[in-house]
């Protein structure tokens, strides 16, 4: 039971790690008029869970849960994660949750505090932490993953706005998707990753020339 009350804590959106002001592109997306109501909502992180960057750090966020007790793995998947971010914004994105996910972390003592890389992109810090809590990875990945998706709904019910009834919906249909991602990042070696979501790549990209912005990515 404490682990399902550790996953609810940490992966809230309340817990401080300032997740609701980014939006890994979408903003871009949605202004762009490529996601433009529930369908290409849903197709779009759809897109990012299976083919883009949310299944890449789901196989680097196992990895640190397995890595969890040593330092110099922790900090060359932190390096190898930060290489594959596709843009600036995206780069602090991941540094600035996963350096605030450690920090608030602290409330849960823990020796792999001591060890993360700094700065600590999102998934890592995550990943080890949960690690380090005994909390199963198969849950963590599962919890984290559901997480990132609810966090991309929530962008797209503010800003197109598609409404609280859209959004329940792209998240329920994507339950299953979840699953079954989390399972195959669960297996997945660092040679599995790849990634072929190019739209949400420029997305990225594009983000930080837009004229007005409400997310900071």
């Amino acid at each position: 039971m404490s682990d399902l009350q550790k996953l609810l804590t940490w992966l809230s959106p309340a817990f401080p790690v300032g997740a609701f002001a980014w939006s890994a592109g979408l903003e871009a997306a949605i202004v762009k008029g490529v996601v433009i109501d529930r369908a290409s909502t849903q197709q779009w992180i759809e897109g990012i869970l299976a083919h883009g960057g949310l299944r890449t750090d789901a196989i680097l966020f196992a990895h640190a849960h397995r890595g969890s007790t040593h330092a110099t793995a922790l900090h060359d998947l932190a390096d190898l994660c930060l290489a594959l971010t596709p843009a600036r914004e995206r780069h602090d994105e991941t540094t600035i949750t996963g350096d605030a996910f450690a920090t608030a972390a602290k409330a849960w003592p823990s020796p792999v505090l001591d060890i993360l890389p700094r700065p600590c992109p999102y998934p890592i810090a995550v990943g080890a932490i949960a690690a380090s809590h005994g909390i199963e990875l198969q849950a963590a990945l599962t919890a984290y993953l559901t997480a990132t998706v609810h966090a991309q709904v929530s962008v797209a019910v503010r800003l197109i706005p598609i409404g609280q009834s859209d959004g329940l919906a792209i998240m329920a249909a994507l339950e299953r998707p979840i699953s079954e991602m989390a399972v195959l990042c669960e297996h997945a070696t660092l040679d599995d990753i790849g990634s072929i979501a190019y739209a949400a790549d420029i997305a990225q990209m594009a983000h930080e020339t837009l004229t007005t912005r409400i997310f900071r990515s």
